[in-house]
């Protein structure tokens, strides 16, 4: 395998740009949903085609899975894209939306990038090398108690038809820690741990586009990523990503 993470790095960033300059225009905005809850702007649109265009003329070996488009023909090696994750954070004007794009190799993911183009956050990962955050390296917190500590979760579009709707998980934990957050776009809240201004992040029901980036980008960063039992790997529907030190005191209000 070989890529060019600047080069990634410049077509990501210019995905971004392109992406904030619906972001700066909302009144005009193109809003439709695919479902009663789940929506789907023009935006998403436009950065995927951009993402896909480009990312398939650069390196035609790999196939594409991005969130609007659907799979290609080619998805042994694949890059797996998030437009923009975080719509409707998007769609009401608040900076919490994310461009989320990963490479998998093999059933293995090997190459992680989220953007947070309000805030101009770049961070990247390649398997077995570390993560940076604007080219600085990054790591985990070093917090190792629950009661101190500061978590994040979700609550996707689609889960209020489910019976294990995420509420009681969250009321449980919100009652053991000192500070949640809910921002609203997975990928940066992974990468949010991996970074160490959250300590532990949770959610259910996602899809591997929304998870496949962060979850690298924090394992590189010295997180664990498991399922809600503690069984290690990158999990969509039931995530878990701590800085370690708080795994096992987590895990039991899961």
């Amino acid at each position: 395998m070989y890529i060019s993470r600047e080069l990634l790095e410049k077509v990501i960033r210019e995905a971004g740009a392109i992406a904030l300059g619906y972001f700066n225009d909302l009144k005009n905005l193109e809003v439709t949903k695919k479902s009663s809850r789940d929506l789907v702007t023009e935006a998403d649109v436009a950065v995927e085609a951009f993402l896909q265009e480009t990312l398939s003329r650069e390196y035609p070996q790999y196939g594409f899975w991005g969130e609007e488009s659907g799979q290609s023909e080619n998805q042994a090696n694949r890059w797996i894209v998030d437009p923009i994750d975080g719509t409707h954070s998007f769609t009401k004007g608040q900076y919490f939306w994310s461009i989320s794009v990963a490479l998998e190799i093999a059933g293995e993911i090997v190459f992680g990038a989220v953007y947070v183009p309000t805030v101009d956050d770049y961070y990247c990962a390649e398997k077995g090398m570390g993560a940076w955050k604007n080219g600085m390296p990054i790591k985990v917190s070093g917090e190792q108690n629950l009661g101190d500590s500061m978590v994040a979760t979700g609550f996707a579009c689609l889960r209020n038809y489910l019976e294990d709707n995420n509420l009681q998980r969250f009321c449980r934990i919100a009652q053991k820690t000192t500070g949640q957050r809910r921002f609203g776009s997975a990928a940066m809240d992974i990468c949010m741990v991996a970074d160490g201004q959250v300590d532990a992040f949770w959610e259910q029901e996602l899809n591997l586009y929304d998870v496949a980036a962060g979850a690298l980008i924090a394992m590189e960063a010295g997180a664990t990523v498991t399922d809600f039992k503690g069984n290690p790997g990158i999990f969509p529907k039931q995530i878990l990503v701590t800085n370690g030190k708080l795994l096992e005191q987590i895990l039991p209000l899961m």
